[in-house]
This record gives structure tokens, sequence and C-alpha cells, in this order.
């Protein structure tokens, strides 16, 4: 069974949102033991604006729901965590990307990068390999523009990351699109494990920049980011923080 992967030393919930994967270093092993057993695997990174999507979308929570593994993706998660007492990393999907490269370079095992524009692809793969020399890269797509994952070139895609011998595939699509991507393919190619890692690959082809590390830690990547792209994010971030607000004043369930 699946749950054997799963890491053992926390599980904490999150505004009604299961999190099982509490730190980096269990998110590589949780992945690693995967891959060397042959199990696929679907890995979201729950942040502020998946929380708004899950309470908006019935289906993305649903997903969310049967995630094989869902780690903390920004500071504010993991801020809402310690909250009730828990304590874990903020692990986000651009993160895990060079450890797991790393190990599926010693482990023979080839990854696929799917998503973003082929600019970025193609960069992205140049700078891994610089990064990870014995690492296998079996493909590379950039879907079309309008992609639906819902559609029947999205059953092409997934076939041909099938076919290309891919045991990883780091799914670089908008949060919601990626979600029901993973979701529907983990189903069909339960030997291929799905990971979304939103913008990453723009972060290591030098595309996008990413936030200091300092503003990472601090909370205060969403400043960063709106201050990039100001009418592209204002109104999503306006509603992530209404509902950090709300959560943070929430009143603590306290058990007799």
């Amino acid at each position: 069974m699946i749950n054997r992967f799963l890491a053992p030393e926390l599980r904490v919930e999150v505004d009604g949102q299961v999190i099982n994967i509490p730190t980096m270093s269990s998110a590589v092993s949780s992945a690693v033991l995967c891959l060397k057993s042959g199990f696929g695997f679907s890995f979201l990174t729950l942040n502020l604006d998946h929380m708004v999507n899950r309470r908006l979308n019935a289906r993305f929570r649903d997903i969310y729901s049967r995630a094989t593994f869902v780690s903390a993706d920004g500071q504010p998660v993991v801020s809402l965590a310690k909250r009730i007492g828990a304590k874990i990393e903020r692990t986000t999907g651009a993160d895990m990307i060079n450890p797991l490269c790393e190990a599926a370079a010693q482990m023979d095992i080839s990854v696929y990068l799917f998503g973003s524009d082929i600019n970025t692809l193609k960069k992205a793969t140049k700078k891994l390999r610089e990064n990870h020399p014995y690492l296998k890269i079996a493909g590379i797509e950039a879907p079309q523009f309008g992609f639906d994952p819902d559609g029947e070139l999205a059953d092409e895609c997934a076939e041909r990351i099938d076919i290309s011998g891919a045991s990883l595939c780091f799914v670089a699509l908008p949060s919601v699109k990626a979600a029901f991507f993973i979701d529907r393919f983990t189903k069909s190619h339960p030997h291929i494990g799905f990971l979304g890692i939103g913008a990453a690959l723009d972060f290591i082809a030098c595309t996008q920049s990413r936030a200091p590390e300092w503003m990472q830690k601090t909370g205060l990547e969403w400043f960063w980011r709106l201050s990039t792209n100001p009418h592209g994010l204002f109104r999503r971030y306006m509603a992530c923080g209404i509902l950090y607000i709300k959560l943070r004043l929430k009143p603590l369930q306290i058990s007799a």
C-alpha cells in the first residue's frame, strides 16, 4: 500500500487539508521510496492560493484530498500550522527539484519536464544537466496555449510521457491545471510520480527571478511576486490575504 511511503513524523491539518509531508528531507525520501519500489504518486504543494481554490472549487478540493503527498508551500501555511502547535518546514516544488534530480541520477531513473514554454524548458534542461551530469531527461514538452488537462491533447501528452520511460514528471502548469493533470494521469499511469512545481523551471532557467531567500523565509515572497506583476496578481493575493487573516483570527478548538 502507498501508505507505507508516507512520512511517519507528522500529519497536520490546515483549513481541512491534511499535510503529510512535514519536511524537505521527508519529501525527498518519500518520493525516492516510491520510485525505488516502482510506485507512482501525486505530489501537491499547498499554498494560500491553493487553499482559496480548495474552498471555491469542489473538484480541486477532492483532488487535494486524494493526493499521495502534500507539503506546505509557503511560510503562511507553515505559520498556520505552527498556530496549532505543529512544526513543519516550508517545502516547495521549486526546492525539491535539485535533490530529486540528484536522487534520480543516482538511481538511474529518467525524468520528464512538462509545462512552461519551450525556451524555458531548453534552458532548464541545460542547467539541470550541468548540475546533475548523470541525470537522464527522457523528454520535455510545452503544451500549447489554452491547454486543457481534461482534453484529448492531454491524453496524448501523458502517453508521450509514458512512452519516454520517465518515472518522474515535473509538472510546470498553473496550479489548478497542474492539479487536474496530475490527478487524472496518476490514475491512468500509476507507475509515474507527478510533482507540481509551479514556476520552478523559470527560476532554474532564469527566465523569472525568484524572491531573495530572506523574503521566502519571512513570508514576504508574495510581496516580491506582486511587485513584479501587480496587475496579474493583485486579486489573487487579496483573496489569499483575506483568507490568511480569517484563519489567523479563527478561535482555536481546544479539546477537553
